[in-house]
């Protein structure tokens, strides 16, 4: 791609405050962008070769909302991304990642987190103190547990589809705001699903299809009907 042409998206984006280069082979974050770091609310280079986030620049965007680098080739987030305090969504779906920076929990503003299809071999113990955090999607990891810090959760969507649980702590079922939870296409056993899920959680939409058990009988266990009432009646709220 030619100087000119990333100039003119460059120049765009300084009137709009949108930064969008997708499919165009970049191998690097643009160094140009620095010119914009106080001025730039979305940033989207999906759909590139992106091996690395530059530590000294990707920091200094304080104004940043969104953050979308979908389909590029990050191994690692460096922990400066980390103080993009006015960050509201962050996609990374389908890069190589296995862990999260240590402070990635000071992402104070995160409400919308995509991480699917990377390498994550644990649900990120740093989501739980993210307090405004409203949807996160795990989908295609290597995630084998869901360990009891999951009860810390603030999420109102949780997505774990196409992983390879096959223990899931009780704690899920103390998820003050979670109502939906996928978990479709794991290794759960029956009887590795916390009864309390169904009897004693505020979750009202649960997807299991694709485990080690027949979904009827999944109807047949103590705290179905609970579930089903909390389902229905948000099916009549949105209906």
């Amino acid at each position: 791609m030619g100087n000119s042409a990333l100039r003119a998206h460059v120049e765009t984006a300084q009137k709009t405050g949108v930064f969008q280069l997708k499919d165009r082979g970049l191998t690097e974050f643009p160094a140009d962008l620095q010119k914009l770091t106080s001025n730039l609310r979305t940033i989207d280079l999906s759909n590139n070769k992106i091996e690395s986030l530059p530590p000294l620049l990707i920091g200094k965007f304080t104004l940043l909302k969104s953050l979308s680098l979908n389909n590029n080739k990050l191994t690692v987030l460096p922990d400066e991304i980390c103080s993009l305090k006015k960050l509201e969504t962050l996609s990374l779906n389908n890069n190589h990642l296995r862990e999260l920076p240590s402070t990635f929990g000071q992402l104070s503003a995160l409400k919308t987190l995509s991480l699917s299809g990377n390498q994550l071999g644990a649900l990120p113990p740093q989501l739980c103190t993210l307090r405004h955090l409203d949807v996160v999607d795990l989908s295609k990891n290597q995630i084998r547990s869901i360990p009891d810090t999951v009860g810390e959760l603030q999420v109102i969507e949780l997505n774990l589809n196409q992983n390879q649980i096959s223990q899931i702590s009780v704690k899920i079922s103390s998820c003050p705001r979670l109502k939906i939870l996928r978990l479709e296409e794991n290794c759960l056993e029956l009887s590795m699903l916390p009864q309390s899920i169904l009897s004693d959680s505020q979750i009202c939409l649960l997807a299991v299809e694709g485990n080690l058990f027949e979904i009827k009988k999944l109807r047949e266990l103590e705290g179905y009907d609970k579930y089903m009432e909390r389902f229905t009646a948000t099916k009549k709220k949105f209906a």
